[in-house]
């Protein structure tokens, strides 16, 4: 069985995925090293930040595509860091609720200072249209792929 021509670009766009991933990664543990975050911690700052609710831990590793058992290690060390707190859950008696503090908000903040010129400069060289483009291509991946799992 061979790819069609469309599941041959697909393939690439996966693996190109992939490695743009690991830039990402570390780029971004690179943009927030001195503030003593990471790009797994900032994932999770920026979850809750755009969350208009809290979150369990099951719930932002769905949102994020990480394992919850990840999630769930990182979000004890945040909380031992001052940067979240569970909180009792009314819709479940185990799974607490998992809020951000003002020092999280705060970080995260400092974190969206760093990112935003970065972010800016990358975009000057790109067209508004093709980020567009691949915008719509990777949330349609994301659900299709989401629905999967």
């Amino acid at each position: 069985m061979e790819h069609t021509l469309k599941g041959s670009i697909l393939t690439e766009v996966f693996v190109e995925t992939f490695k743009l991933n690991g830039f990402l990664i570390a780029a971004g543990d690179q943009l927030v090293k001195e503030l003593n975050l990471t790009s797994a911690r900032w994932k999770i700052l920026g979850a809750l930040s755009q969350s208009k609710n809290s979150m369990t831990v099951p719930e932002i590793a769905r949102t994020m595509g990480q394992s919850r058992q990840a999630v769930q290690r990182l979000a004890n060390e945040m909380t031992d860091d001052g940067l979240l707190e569970p909180v009792d859950n009314p819709n479940h008696q185990k799974a607490k609720l998992i809020c951000i503090t003002n020092k999280g908000q705060d970080t995260y903040n400092k974190v969206m200072e760093k990112q935003i010129p970065w972010a800016n400069a990358i975009a000057q060289d790109l067209k508004e249209a093709d980020l567009e483009s691949a915008l719509s291509t990777l949330k349609f991946l994301n659900s299709y792929m989401g629905h999967r799992s």
